[in-house]
């Protein structure tokens, strides 16, 4: 009789500890089921901040070639308003080189005028000194006419210069504030990440804990 209630006690021993090996596979099952959804994860995780990154440096690369287009059309904006305004200038030179002969010109045909007709009439001399007059107001009026085209050329020129430089600073503005917030939404990726692979490294601790616990009874 005793060697019979031994002989079962045994084999309840027996089949316990079988049941304690399944249960110790199932778990180390489903602890190996958890690293590959972590690693899965992690992964995951990694390859959408990768994608993210890829997409804001390429949005920078788009800014910056906008900015640059911006800079070439400033330039040639600029070298397009110079060369306007020397064009005018230049104008205005010949103009007034051409006013000058004619002056010139008249000027030695009224001297010519005047002593051929000194001895003719007093009224033509004074008829001679309006036309002087005139000739010298129509002049004057010209010089000024050229000083206030060169002024005005010149101020619009400057306009253009400091709205150019203005769209230029809005720009480097808006790539800064891309820069910063690409920054700040990798830190975001980068800290989600990490508390993820935080929580996997409980929940591994946790299993073996249980495994470990089994294992002991």
């Amino acid at each position: 009789m005793q060697a019979q209630a031994d002989t079962d006690e045994l084999r309840a021993l027996m089949g316990e500890m079988r049941q304690q090996q399944d249960t110790v596979r199932a778990l180390r099952d489903a602890l190996e089921q958890a690293q590959i959804d972590k690693e899965r994860s992690v992964q995951a995780a990694v390859a959408e901040a990768h994608n993210e990154i890829v997409q804001l440096k390429a949005t920078a690369a788009s800014l910056r070639d906008a900015l640059e287009e911006a800079r070439i059309d400033r330039e040639n904006a600029v070298q397009a308003a110079v060369a306007a305004g020397n064009d005018e200038l230049n104008q205005l030179k010949a103009t007034s080189a051409t006013l000058r002969d004619a002056l010139e010109q008249e000027r030695i045909e009224r001297e010519k005028a005047v002593q051929e007709a000194v001895v003719a009439a007093h009224d033509e001399i004074v008829q001679l000194k309006s036309t002087v007059t005139s000739l010298r107001d129509a002049l004057e009026q010209a010089r000024g006419d050229k000083e206030q085209a060169v002024q005005a050329a010149v101020l619009a020129a400057h306009d253009e210069i400091q709205q150019l430089k203005s769209t230029a600073a809005s720009l480097r503005e808006g790539l800064e504030q891309a820069r910063l917030d690409a920054d700040a939404r990798i830190e975001s990726a980068g800290v989600a990440a990490s508390d993820e692979i935080r929580q996997l490294r409980e929940t591994v601790a946790a299993l073996r804990a249980t495994v470990e616990q089994g294992r002991v009874k």
